[in-house]
């Protein structure tokens, strides 16, 4: 009774206070509340007015939780605010750790096999400098640039009128004596050299604008030529004559060479232990697979970008041409000719007819890394076909500016105005199956391309057959007629005599098919023996790049989406891009010609001392 009394007594108190709340909003003439609007009132409503006569509940504390994932929760949070206020002290911590781990490991290496440990000696000191400059680069770079540099390119440019003569004089006389200790043991060598100023004579006479170059001392037309030629000789130099660089080549070739081969295990799993018994499809085109993710890789990881950036300073700083040749042109050696101008992209649409002329020069005078694989896979030498990719870079840009000189004014100054794109991937695993994938199409490409060619090689082969046939001319080919045309051009670039029908054929058929195929049949004239060392290595150097007739297509077809506005600039300079890209691996064979010495190549891998040239 007493409980019921008391709920009536609470309930009509409760009613009593909602009754005085409704009262007031009608004594007071204020709008009711609504489900979807309250008014701005100091008075309680009736829920808070319901919500407060409930009784309150202490809140219960919950106990916290103990153990081993707790402690293993807490220690990583530990760390990772040590981590987030120590951040730039652990970098050093780590750096200082892993490098006296290095150099135990350096010392070691070099204790117990020195030989072996020789080239692993000269990495490390080109690392040691690298990092010597960089630190002097970062923290007095500003400085040393405007006290030293600044002034002395400042006093060369006032003073360059009275001391240019002197200066070309000592550089054809320093040319001269290094060119006769050269060849003094092997005057056939001259050939070589007297090709090279053949095909420079040949570009400099059918130029695009032969007035612009009247002035044949022209700071502006004649300085990337001059520097172009001389990075590639002293590059070809140091490859070919002196014991460090065809050690360091060698042994890069090697390395490649062996890199290469764990492609198998992947071509072994897929198609069985007697893969190799369709060498090219199951041996040959699954590299270009591999090497494509590697390379996929290296751009995720930032590693070519760097080297490209540094190859193209190089050439921008001694040839003064623009940030976008010097940046395509460095792509190229790694790179193909539609992937190397995708660096480039945003200012094609800019581009003098100069620039566009060197963009696709460029393209046609080296080759790719993906390729580059397959090409060893056939067992052409790797060492002489990655240095032929990275002289022809300086020699495209040389002949390219020699051939359509710059007539307008380039808007692109710096390499540091040039972004190089990065991928999109997310981590390691991703770039390695993007480029795993974007191969897919390239293998396609070599494959379709190569059933095509060959089968109309063959068929047009028949056809010449059948007509020699008919006029008493037994066994007329495509090949033979070649071999006939090419001559002279395979004489001047130094082949011997009794070899330049073959090397005669293989220019031909890289010309009119690819360099695919070329390749091909210079492996068979390698296992056959048909040809010399020398006339060998001079056809490795030749065929060196993508200038083929069918090449203008594909290059065609990749750069006008690129930049449609450009697509009649494109097909203008494409031809004459062709030929400057042929010659410039011409050129390369010709510099490998004046350099190479089979007699010094066994001195070098026998372990005997020679001394360098430089």
């Amino acid at each position: 009774m007493n409980a019921s009394v008391n709920g009536n007594i609470e309930l009509t108190s409760v009613n009593e206070d909602v009754g005085s709340v409704n009262k007031g909003y009608d004594d007071e003439e204020v709008e009711r509340p609504t489900k979807h609007h309250r008014p701005v009132s100091s008075r309680p409503y009736l829920d808070d007015v319901i919500i407060a006569t409930l009784p309150k509940i202490d809140k219960v504390e919950r106990p916290q939780k103990t153990g081993f994932w707790t402690s293993v929760d807490e220690a990583k949070k530990t760390a990772s605010d040590f981590y987030n206020d120590n951040k730039k002290l652990t970098h050093w911590i780590i750096a200082i750790i892993l490098t006296l781990l290095y150099i135990a490991y350096f010392a070691y290496a070099l204790w117990y096999d020195y030989d072996e440990a020789e080239i692993l000696l000269i990495f490390t000191c080109i690392a040691v400098f690298i990092f010597i400059y960089a630190v002097i680069r970062d923290n007095a770079g500003s400085q040393i640039e405007e006290s030293l540099i600044k002034p002395a390119l400042h006093k060369v440019n006032n003073s360059w009128s009275h001391i240019k003569w002197p200066l070309y004089i000592l550089l054809v006389v320093a040319f001269v004596i290094i060119l006769v200790f050269l060849v003094k043991d092997s005057p056939e060598q001259l050939i070589s050299f007297g090709g090279l100023v053949i095909f420079v004579l040949f570009t400099y006479i059918f130029s695009k604008h032969p007035t612009q170059i009247n002035n044949l001392f022209s700071q502006v037309i004649w300085r990337p030529v001059l520097w172009g030629l001389t990075l590639q000789f002293l590059l070809g130099l140091f490859v070919l004559r002196t014991d460090i660089g065809f050690k360091i080549f060698d042994w890069l070739g090697e390395r490649v060479t062996t890199f290469l081969d764990f492609a198998d295990a992947g071509s072994e799993f897929l198609f069985g232990e007697l893969y190799t018994n369709h060498f090219f499809a199951f041996k040959v085109l699954p590299v270009v697979i591999y090497f494509s993710s590697v390379i996929s890789v290296l751009y995720y990881l930032g590693a070519m970008q760097f080297v490209i950036e540094k190859i193209a300073w190089l050439m921008q700083y001694t040839m003064k041409t623009s940030a976008a040749e010097s940046l395509n042109a460095a792509g190229n050696i790694f790179i193909g000719q539609t992937e190397a101008p995708l660096m480039v992209r945003p200012f094609l649409k800019d581009m003098t007819l100069s620039e566009i002329h060197a963009i696709m020069t460029g393209g046609f005078s080296t080759i790719a890394g993906s390729v580059l694989g397959a090409y060893i896979s056939f067992g052409v030498d790797a060492s002489h076909l990655i240095s032929a990719s990275v002289m022809s870079a300086p020699a495209a840009l040389a002949i390219a500016k020699l051939f359509w000189p710059e007539t307008e004014e380039s808007k692109m100054v710096t390499v540091e105005q040039v972004k190089i794109p990065t991928g999109e991937e997310r981590n390691i695993i991703e770039a390695a199956s993007v480029g795993a994938s974007t191969a897919v199409s390239l293998v396609a490409n070599i494959a379709a391309n190569l059933i095509a060619f060959l089968a109309i090689l063959a068929f047009f082969n028949a056809i010449l057959t059948w007509f020699g046939g008919l006029v008493g001319i037994e066994g007329l080919t495509f090949e033979l007629i070649c071999s006939y045309v090419f001559m002279p051009v395979a004489f001047i670039m130094g082949v011997e005599w009794e070899d330049c029908r073959e090397v005669a054929e293989l220019i031909g058929i890289k010309a009119f098919l690819n360099e695919f195929v070329g390749y091909l049949r210079l492996t068979e004239f390698i296992e056959a023996g048909s040809i010399s060392k020398r006339s060998e290595v001079i056809a490795t150097y030749a065929l060196c790049g993508f200038a083929s007739i069918g090449s203008i297509g594909i290059q065609l077809g990749g750069l006008t989406p690129m930049a449609p506005t450009r697509k009649a600039a494109f097909a203008t300079v494409a031809v004459r891009a062709l030929i400057a890209g042929t010659i410039a691996s011409f050129m390369t064979a010709c510099i490998a010609g004046i350099l190479y010495e089979e007699n010094l190549e066994r001195v070098i891998m026998n372990g005997t001392a020679i001394v360098p040239v430089t």
